[in-house]
């Protein structure tokens, strides 16, 4: 019987490889442009570090979490999101005692078990960004340039982001009791699910996407209408510097983000090309968090972006291609293969990309399979051309070949990919 892989756990194949690291590359620019730096956190936590910081209330710890007991009985949990281990790694290293305004950037793999869909599975990749230590409105303002920034850089304009504010422990308390009061008032009208949590966290009902709720809660009070005068001037601050550096935007004030640790700047980065899977990326301000997992009272603000989601819109954008090998060394005979086995080894040692077959085959098979790697170019050497010290060389693009002196092969090859 053929093994498969695990519902919702996918494959990344050779095919699709290149645009993820064209993906990842330009994030590791972009990102190390506006001075962060790159964190590598553990895939496996401590249970306790999620429902703390996410929220008990939160469809993440109640119904998507992968959790087990290690041998010694500790609940662990693989990461479902790459926050709350920063934070973490932030306190327990004690970075804040050397200098506590961090920036740092984190990739790699989540684990949430939803429903597998289009752009959403049960392992995915997310590329995300914390700015610890500044709770100015200009750091915020900067993690959405940098994500403009970063979109532009993999070729895509089309994602437009959607702004809000949460307020903060002195005015969203206040809000709170007057969303509850509204949905008391039409608690019949909404789901199981917000109906069980509307005392733990009625701003989540907001955040629902079954149509009872969101036709429940159209007439809902506005967040922006309770914001005290500090967070009023934070957001108003944010959206200045927006439209000062050229960033469009609109309010949507019943984002509310799926994660109780967020305040004040919320976001959200859509597409309208992936259907219901629209959020590319999102995140906001984290105020409290690193206090509430053992740390000073320092702020922070954040993202995290879905990889699968945006290689999906790259490609539809038909970025070109990852290019084949730089040269396909074809030979025929014993001697042009030893040849040939050695010139491919220092080339690879100058990063000139180099395929050869290891097995004889008709010098028409390996121009087919040359062609099928979308060689640059193919070096066609036989114990002939070995003899009197010439080979032919095809550029495969404009498909014109000549004759090449094999005394100074490692030289050109060099000069033809620096130009």
């Amino acid at each position: 019987m053929k093994v498969t892989s695990i519902k919702g756990f996918s494959d990344i194949l050779p095919e699709e490889v290149g645009v993820w690291q064209r993906v990842e590359a330009a994030a590791r620019e972009i990102f190390e442009a506006y001075n962060f730096t790159e964190i590598r956190i553990p895939i496996v936590e401590k249970t306790e570090l999620f429902s703390r910081s996410i929220g008990e209330a939160t469809d993440i710890v109640e119904k998507e979490m992968y959790t087990f007991d290690d041998r010694d009985r500790t609940q662990i949990t693989l990461r479902p999101e790459g926050t709350a281990g920063v934070v973490r790694a932030y306190v327990q290293s004690e970075m804040y005692k050397s200098e506590p305004v961090r920036k740092l950037y984190y990739l790699g793999p989540m684990f949430r078990r939803e429903r597998p869909q289009k752009g959403r599975l049960r392992q995915f990749h997310q590329i995300g960004a914390e700015a610890l230590g500044r709770g100015d409105p200009l750091i915020d303002a900067e993690i959405l340039l940098l994500l403009q920034d970063f979109f532009a850089a993999v070729g895509l304009t089309e994602p437009a982001l959607q702004l809000n504010s949460l307020g903060d422990t002195a005015c969203r308390p206040q809000y709170r009791e007057k969303l509850l009061a509204f949905l008391k008032a039409h608690e019949q009208e909404l789901c199981g699910d917000c109906r069980r949590r509307i005392d733990r966290n009625p701003l989540r009902v907001l955040d629902c996407k079954e149509p009872g709720c969101i036709a429940a809660t159209h007439d809902a009070p506005s967040i922006l209408d309770s914001l005290c005068a500090p967070c009023q001037e934070h957001f108003a601050a944010v959206q200045r510097l927006l439209r000062d550096t050229g960033v469009n935007f609109r309010l949507n004030p019943r984002m509310v983000r799926g994660l109780d640790y967020y305040c004040r700047t919320t976001f959200e980065w859509t597409t309208t090309q992936l259907g219901s899977q629209s959020a590319v990326a999102a995140g906001g301000r984290y105020d409290g968090l690193v206090e509430q997992l053992g740390g000073p009272a320092i702020p922070g603000v954040g993202f995290a972006l879905g990889i699968e989601r945006l290689t999906m819109l790259v490609k539809m954008q038909e970025m070109p291609t990852s290019a084949g090998p730089d040269v396909y060394i074809v030979w025929v005979g014993t001697a042009a293969r030893d040849w040939a086995f050695s010139l491919t080894h220092r080339l690879r040692q100058k990063n000139i990309a180099v395929e050869l077959e290891g097995e004889a085959r008709s010098l028409k098979s390996q121009m087919r399979r040359a062609d099928k790697f979308k060689a640059r170019a193919v070096l066609i050497v036989g114990d002939d051309e070995l003899a009197k010290g010439r080979a032919v060389l095809r550029d495969m693009a404009c498909k014109q070949q000549e004759e090449i002196d094999l005394n100074g092969i490692e030289a050109e090859l060099t000069a033809r990919k620096a130009s």
